[in-house]
């Protein structure tokens, strides 16, 4: 499936919105993984890894579904809409420096180093 509003090498893979049980807030989901299927990217609610943390969490993982697969925390900001933005900057900076599995793990590297919080 093409999507309009992500790179062309990449996918979303869900797409969800829903209200919490204890909140009349909408919060909203999303997934995208890379063509190769070594890498997704995950748009989601911070409280979701057990944080008590407002806004928004953008993680990702290297090889999903393996053995060798490794999460990290890119940023977390307040809004979805901001996330997801930062999210499609990671998903270009990830696609411009991939070239095949052997370069995982710089490309990934390359895009966190330009995405992450400053501090």
């Amino acid at each position: 499936m093409m999507d309009a509003d992500v790179p062309s090498a990449w996918n979303t893979e869900e797409s969800r919105t829903y209200s919490p049980v204890d909140t009349d807030r909408e919060l909203q989901y999303r997934t995208y993984r890379h063509e190769s299927g070594d890498l997704r990217l995950k748009v989601a609610p911070a409280s979701l890894d057990g944080e008590d943390h407002p806004g928004y969490a953008l993680t990702a993982t290297s090889y999903p579904g393996l053995d060798l697969s490794e999460t990290i925390r890119v940023r977390t900001v307040l809004t979805f809409e901001r996330c997801n933005s930062i999210a499609r900057d990671f998903m270009e900076l990830f696609s411009a420096n991939y070239d095949g599995p052997g370069s995982l793990e710089d490309a990934l590297d390359y895009a966190y180093e330009r995405t992450r919080e400053h501090r």
